[in-house]
């Protein structure tokens, strides 16, 4: 392969990436610095044209300091962090243990195992958290089986709580966790174990100093992958937590579909961008800083 080969390689991914992220990033990012008015497209236009042949900016930053002003929008994002936050510690500790179950499981039973883990995304996901309703609410399933096991005496309630919220994220983005946790664990050395047990070292020792290190780099990406989306969820606060649940996700729906003030919601999808890559890009270059140190 030539120079200009190798060169097609490269640009394809950035040719994606502008493509498919930079350009729709650009384009809403203007739409952010425009003003709502009632046309179609909703919206004031960045350029204008003048007399002899000038263009004007149109462009204004009126809509990010509106963010800042009204509590909703602020109070959307620290919730939604918060609920993100917790649903993606909670898919950790439940999916850590499912990972490390399956790849010390026998060799013969690992490949069904992992067919069980990404069985639910041959299922609707609308039809799945769906199903979350008739299991959660007052008369869902859950509530039968705990009354009828003497559990509880009258039914909780649990549809149209953060807690929800918390059940429908986690059930919908465990499988985000388990897949990279699974791939990374499965290259251990299970060696390692047995030496550390030969040399007198406790199993639940050997699990924290050999076994989560050896895994870090499967559990950030299964923490990014479920933290990711689940901060920018609608169906799954819309659906299980009710009007009183506040998650950007659902403002942002509201601004752009109800409202119709597209610069706005724009305004809003432009700081959710920010506060999803800013995180990444600092890890990255922490992950190059001690990649460097160790070389």
């Amino acid at each position: 392969m030539g120079f200009s080969g190798r060169s097609l390689v490269i640009a394809i991914p950035y040719l994606w990436l502008l493509a498919f992220f930079l350009a729709p990033f650009l384009i809403v990012l203007k739409i952010s610095l425009a003003e709502v008015i009632v046309a179609q497209p909703p919206y004031t236009p960045l350029f204008v044209f003048i007399e002899d042949g000038f263009i004007a900016i149109q462009a204004s930053l009126e809509n990010y300091l509106f963010l800042m002003e009204d509590s909703l929008y602020w109070k959307s994002y620290v919730s939604s962090l918060r609920i993100s936050l917790i649903s993606t510690i909670l898919a950790l500790l439940i999916g850590y243990p499912i990972a490390y179950g399956m790849i010390r499981a026998p060799k013969r039973w690992r490949f069904a195992l992992l067919m069980m883990v990404i069985l639910p995304f041959w299922t609707s996901f609308l039809i799945r958290v769906y199903a979350w309703i008739g299991i959660l609410k007052k008369e869902g399933l859950l509530n039968l089986a705990l009354t009828q096991l003497g559990l509880i005496s009258e039914p909780l309630t649990i549809l149209n709580t953060d807690i929800a919220v918390f059940i429908g994220i986690v059930y919908s983005y465990l499988p985000f966790m388990i897949l990279p946790l699974y791939a990374n664990l499965e290259k251990m050395d299970l060696g390692l174990l047995e030496a550390a047990a030969d040399l007198g070292c406790r199993p639940i020792k050997a699990f924290w100093v050999i076994t989560v290190p050896l895994s870090l780099p499967g559990i950030v990406a299964g923490c990014f992958l479920v933290f990711i989306p689940a901060l920018g969820e609608f169906v799954i606060p819309d659906l299980l937590g009710g009007s009183q649940t506040l998650m950007i996700g659902k403002t942002l729906w509201s601004e752009f579909f109800n409202n119709r003030d597209w610069p706005l919601s724009s305004a809003v999808a432009v700081i959710l961008l920010l506060v999803l890559v800013l995180p990444i890009v600092l890890f990255q270059r922490m992950q190059e800083r001690s990649t460097r140190a160790e070389g």
